[in-house]
């Protein structure tokens, strides 16, 4: 074996690039792909999910963690009068993956209806309701008995398999209904940490992202 033109000894190293060669046949080293990082943000009501507004509105990009090389990508998007849990990471293919609506990731979210929901209502958004980009419909939905109700605002827990536009809002105002509030509690695997504050993120452990990296092989 060689390695830049020389006789490879015991305990030489090789870096991607190098010129090697076994028995006269070269063999090509990739780089290693560092795994890729992700941090948990708990969005409030309020803020935008861009890099900038020409309004000057604030943005979840101002509260993020510098990084550098590169820059964060959110995974999904959450609309300015909703809240809870946004994935960033570094890494735009896993991102791609997590959003590509053929991997079926769960979105699951907490919910609060104005007036509730009816049991034909309920049966409409589990069977599916016609939406003007496609028909829609919860994977799962259900009250939710440690949230207390206001008034007749009533809370449910609902999960999703994909992340269109305003999807949860537009399923409840098809029943009739209106969503007066939303908040993402968990997606794919990883939860809303119970002690992370609004405007605050933390990045996920090596397990966390291993476990998101794995949805992303298993769907």
């Amino acid at each position: 074996m060689t390695v830049r033109g020389q006789v490879a000894k015991l305990g030489d190293r090789a870096s991607p690039g190098d010129l090697i060669f076994l028995d006269d046949k070269e063999i090509k080293i990739g780089a290693n792909r560092s795994t890729p990082r992700v941090i948990a943000y708990h969005k409030p009501i309020g803020e935008l999910v861009t890099r900038s507004d020409p309004e000057g509105r604030p943005t979840v990009f101002d509260k993020l963690p510098k990084l550098s090389p590169g820059r964060w990508v959110a995974i999904g998007r959450l609309d300015l009068n909703s809240s809870g849990l946004l994935l960033f990471t570094d890494s735009g293919e896993l991102a791609n993956q997590l959003m590509h609506p053929r991997r079926e990731i769960e979105r699951e979210y907490e919910v609060r209806v104005q007036g509730g929901l009816d049991a034909e209502a309920v049966r409409r958004l589990l069977a599916g309701v016609e939406l003007d980009d496609g028909q829609a419909r919860f994977k799962r939905l259900e009250a939710i008995a440690s949230r207390k109700d206001t008034g007749t605002n009533r809370w449910y827990r609902v999960v999703l398999a994909e992340g269109r536009n305003r999807e949860v809002r537009r399923m409840v105002e098809a029943v009739g209904s209106r969503v007066s509030r939303l908040m993402r509690v968990r997606f794919g695997p990883a939860r809303l940490p119970l002690d992370l504050p609004a405007g605050r993120a933390v990045e996920l452990g090596s397990e966390a992202v291993a476990e998101i990296v794995r949805t992303t092989k298993s769907c």
